[in-house]
């Protein structure tokens, strides 16, 4: 294995009481939300015309997937921790903290987020093979482009970690202005009731993914790397722990929103281009 760079997982820094906790709390909430999403979304089904269910059957499937790696998440930071033995804080048990958790899930879910956003657009058939097929290989490449730069543990290397990340930016902000441009140019064949939804879905896609990079990029300082190393002297350690905690935070509460948030969302935007709900409407009105 080269210097700094592990496959599965890292090291961690001290981190006091309520960092510790943080994280270990919002690991916890987004474990229940996404199991809660889940159940929502699969009995939800039953509410929207057949020709939208593959997209609430498949947004389901993101945020079960999700449920279980954050459930294993959860359990490796727990792993990764002990009191220490003077109180006041938590240090490195000598079990890593497996990194490969979070990424195995993207891995898995980004694609199938656009799988389940084109499936409620139900644009033609042609354009809906095309627009999938870019989306999921930009999506594959920006993951594959990340995850060498988010295991690297040396803080004498945070420039590749730089690297790794700018190349990954390449094909995160592809998708953005895909998704974007293609979110606007099917307004106007939408229902009226979908159109506002899907400009909320474009704001949600644009701020919710900003949060990735910029978790990204706390975790990856010169000072969260030595944290995690153990190189970094006191004042070093307390910037860098804060760094690692915010990258954790930061990729869960943007997980929880990109996925659990958005699936509701791909359900409200099908329940309003449904037939039965529009006539109930209709009805009501009349």
């Amino acid at each position: 294995m080269i210097e700094g760079f592990s496959l599965l997982g890292s090291a961690m820094p001290d981190l006091s009481v309520f960092q510790y906790n943080a994280v270990a709390n919002i690991f916890s909430m987004t474990v229940a939300t996404m199991g809660a999403a889940a159940l929502f979304l699969f009995m939800s089904r039953a509410h929207v015309d057949a020709e939208y269910r593959p997209a609430l059957l498949v947004s389901g499937l993101v945020v079960s997937i999700a449920c279980y790696h954050y459930f294993m998440i959860r359990h490796s930071w727990h792993d990764a921790y002990k009191l220490a033995e003077t109180g006041g804080g938590y240090v490195g048990s000598g079990a890593a903290f497996n990194d490969f958790y979070r990424y195995a899930d993207w891995i898995l879910t980004v694609p199938l987020l656009m799988v389940e956003l084109v499936a409620v657009l139900r644009l033609h058939p042609s354009k809906a093979t095309s627009l999938l097929t870019r989306l999921v290989i930009a999506a594959a490449l920006m993951i594959a482009l990340g995850y060498p730069g988010e295991v690297i543990s040396d803080p004498a290397r945070w420039q590749e970690r730089v690297i790794w990340g700018g190349l990954s930016s390449i094909p995160f902000f592809y998708i953005l202005y895909v998704l974007w441009t293609e979110l606007t140019n099917s307004l106007s064949s939408q229902p009226p009731a979908a159109r506002k939804l899907l400009e909320i879905a474009r704001l949600v896609i644009l701020i919710t993914w900003a949060v990735y990079p910029i978790a990204y990029a706390l975790g990856g300082t010169p000072e969260a790397l030595a944290a995690k190393a153990g190189t970094a002297n006191a004042a070093n350690a307390i910037v860098g722990a804060t760094g690692v905690v915010g990258l954790q935070i930061g990729y869960a509460i943007a997980d929880m929103t990109a996925k659990a948030g958005f699936g509701v969302l791909i359900y409200l935007i099908a329940r309003a281009k449904s037939t039965k709900t529009a006539l109930g409407e209709a009805y009501a009105a009349a």
